[in-house]
């Protein structure tokens, strides 16, 4: 018998070495990445970071458990073959070039709002000062805020956010950065131009007031049914050309017939290519310096599917993003 390399597999056309390595095979990095575990040895074009806070819900908690199912989704997607080829587009996107590391997760300390928020603001830092793009996943939206505080000293940004809720109460009962605050947060700070808040609808946690004080602080707001009557290049067309974006993305801004898996579900929601084309054309008419995907609960969706389109947007939007700096 011919003595044959243990990790040598038979296609049936011979013998290739390596490992086919499946999704449901090893440890769950988002797509499989190399896992850095010293923050100052960051060396990568996209640094993914999991903030599992969730203390910030006025409702359903459990996305504090968000990143581990974005994580194990995203296996789906690890291609191990050297990118991801899109017969639609005739690109392969996320070649071999493109660096992706896992630093695992901030440190969140039950009860402790702020310095939970802390840790994960450093971690945004060390992504920035690496020269990294910056991928959080979340958690609430309240860790919208450490982020976008981890941009202080790194530039201008202009904010797109996906969602179902407007997220701009300024307090209540003394809650300043919860989930509903963190879009009022942002445009209080000086280097965040205006923001783009896409698919606001139905009853919102945010009175009309609110919606007053965002456009009077640089807003512009639409529904779901707004940008399906303007279309994604109308839309886009509103959003300033040119900036820095940075794009937070509430998986509840999703319709719930696909993305049941959050804490504040809200029907009449996007579809996913919708959704992908935005980002797609997003990444074509700026430059994209930071990404929040928060709100997935996994427990309330026990076919895995909002954790898997939670996987699937981002990795087509890092493709996109890569891709366009190619242009």
């Amino acid at each position: 018998m011919t003595d044959i390399d243990p990790k040598a597999k038979n296609t049936g056309h011979g013998y290739e070495s390596g490992r086919l390595n499946l999704p449901f095979v090893g440890i769950c990095t988002f797509a499989k990445s190399p896992y850095v575990a010293d923050w100052d040895a960051i060396n990568a074009d996209v640094a993914i970071l999991g903030a599992p806070y969730d203390f910030g819900t006025q409702w359903r908690a459990g996305a504090r458990l968000g990143p581990r199912a974005i994580r194990e989704a995203s296996t789906l997607f690890s291609f191990g073959h050297g990118g991801a080829y899109d017969h639609e587009d005739d690109v392969t996107y996320l070649p071999t070039s493109v660096r992706m590391v896992d630093l695992g997760d901030a440190d969140i300390i039950h009860t402790d709002t702020i310095n939970s928020h802390a840790n994960i603001e450093y971690g945004v830092r060390k992504c920035l000062e690496a020269g990294a793009l910056p991928v959080v996943l979340g958690g609430d939206h309240s860790i919208n805020i450490p982020c976008i505080n981890a941009f202080d000293g790194h530039g201008d940004i202009h904010l797109v956010q996906i969602d179902a809720h407007l997220d701009f109460v300024d307090e209540r009962h003394g809650v300043r950065y919860g989930h509903g605050n963190p879009m009022r947060r942002a445009a209080e700070k000086p280097y965040v131009t205006g923001l783009s808040q896409i698919g606001i609808r139905n009853v919102s946690s945010t009175a009309k007031e609110g919606y007053e004080a965002a456009r009077s602080m640089g807003s512009d707001i639409l529904s779901v049914r707004q940008l399906r009557k303007l279309g994604v290049d109308g839309v886009l067309a509103r959003i300033p050309a040119g900036k820095r974006y940075y794009v937070t993305i509430d998986i509840d801004g999703f319709d719930p017939s696909i993305a049941p898996g959050t804490g504040t579900p809200s029907h009449g929601g996007f579809i996913y290519y919708e959704v992908l084309e935005l980002l797609a054309g997003l990444a074509k008419r700026g430059e994209v310096v930071g990404i929040d995907l928060v709100e997935v609960a996994p427990d309330y969706d026990h076919t895995g599917t909002t954790a898997i389109l939670a996987a699937q947007i981002l990795m087509n939007f890092i493709g996109r993003i890569f891709h366009a700096r190619t242009l």
